[in-house]
């Protein structure tokens, strides 16, 4: 008899567990219940925290790291790849510019930065490469991308020709950018943001308002960003800002787009092509999955949804098992053929692993039971 084989598939548990810890929490439990089981691991990303990770795993490459900033001005070190075919370099935003770093609050949420982000590029782009790849998700920034581009050279002006500070509320003060000193390979390299939404810039489900509150802002921050966004937006005079993609990252995407030239792309179809995903899904008897929060932003270009997707191409099934779930309009429950919803199964001091490991266990037995 054939053994069944399992493709197990999370992204990162935002805080708790990386994509690759989320993977091995997850094999775990499906071993304590049946050993037989044939388990194919693919720790997920799609332009968020992970992507590097997930880019290194599926092709050879090289991970360096450097000294930069993080959102609120503090040194640090983060990690960023050179892929083994020595011309392309990925850059994951969230390395420096993530909500990781930060405690989110209105406060974090005007003056946030992405000038960390800003220096993996430059450090990149030193690196001589041809295509640089920067995952764009993961972010504590609303601020338009600008703190990177002013690592790369660009200046944001007032009307006195002095430069912002950093953080999206200063840009309500924008009078004009300076690019004539940006980064001088900027424009000889293949430049891709890889999204993990597909958000566009301003509105209802754009960079301040849907995804404001999640780095600590308030009703009257959201407000505040959002008109600054726009008036950044009318200033730069480019119409990208209603593509799709565009406000991933705190607008990061817009910036990348409007004044970097930059092509945005799904992040998760990358990721998905890298590792070689449909293959592995084809020769799957169904698809485990997982991330912290399932919410409506699963389906705008997370990549459990991008996966769920792919898999139902197929007839596959997709069993997701999420930190919490939030069952708000627009949440697409049936994108998966069940939802777990880990935090009310959690024990009082548990450690998320061990929670994950137990759920799996749990419905790996179920399944089993009804399908010898």
């Amino acid at each position: 008899m054939i053994p069944p084989r399992w493709l197990v598939a999370p992204q990162e548990y935002k805080g708790t567990l990386t994509a690759s810890e989320a993977a091995e929490a997850m094999a775990r439990g499906v071993r304590e219940v049946s050993p037989e089981v044939v388990l194919d691991l693919a720790p997920l990303a799609d332009g968020g925290p992970g992507t590097v990770e997930a880019l290194l795993s599926g092709t050879r490459g090289e991970r360096r790291v450097c000294r930069v900033h993080c959102p609120l001005g503090k040194p640090m070190e983060a990690a960023w790849a050179l892929l083994e075919d020595g011309r392309t370099a990925v850059v994951e935003m969230a390395a420096a510019s993530g909500l990781v770093h930060v405690e989110p609050s209105p406060v974090s949420a005007r003056k946030a930065s992405t000038y960390g982000a800003g220096e993996l590029m430059r450090a990149a782009l030193d690196s001589g490469c041809e295509r640089l790849i920067i995952g764009l998700g993961g972010s504590a920034t609303t601020d338009g991308g600008t703190g990177a581009l002013t690592a790369l050279g660009y200046r944001f002006l007032d009307a006195n020709g002095h430069p912002l500070p950093p953080g999206g509320a200063a840009l309500s003060a924008l009078a004009r950018v300076d690019a004539s000193g940006r980064h001088p390979r900027l424009g000889k390299v293949e430049l891709m943001g890889a999204t993990d939404v597909t958000s566009p810039l301003l509105g209802a489900d754009g960079a301040a308002r849907l995804f404001g509150p999640q780095k600590g802002a308030d009703a009257q921050c959201v407000e505040e960003l959002e008109a600054a966004l726009a008036h950044y937006s009318r200033v730069v005079g480019d119409l990208s800002a209603g593509w799709p993609g565009t406000g991933a990252a705190g607008g990061f995407g817009f910036g990348l787009v409007a004044l970097a030239g930059a092509r945005l792309v799904p992040g998760y179809e990358l990721v998905s092509r890298a590792l070689g995903l449909e293959r592995r899904v084809l020769l799957a008897e169904v698809v485990l999955t997982g991330e912290g929060r399932f919410d409506r932003q699963t389906s705008l270009g997370k990549g459990p949804g991008g996966l769920a997707r792919l898999a139902r191409e197929h007839g596959t099934p997709v069993e997701l098992f999420a930190g919490s779930v939030r069952r708000d309009e627009g949440v697409e429950l049936d994108l998966f053929h069940t939802v777990v919803d880990l935090s009310t199964q959690a024990r009082p001091g548990a450690p998320a692993a061990e929670v994950l490991q137990e759920a799996v266990a749990r419905w790996t037995a179920a399944r089993l039971k009804t399908t010898r």
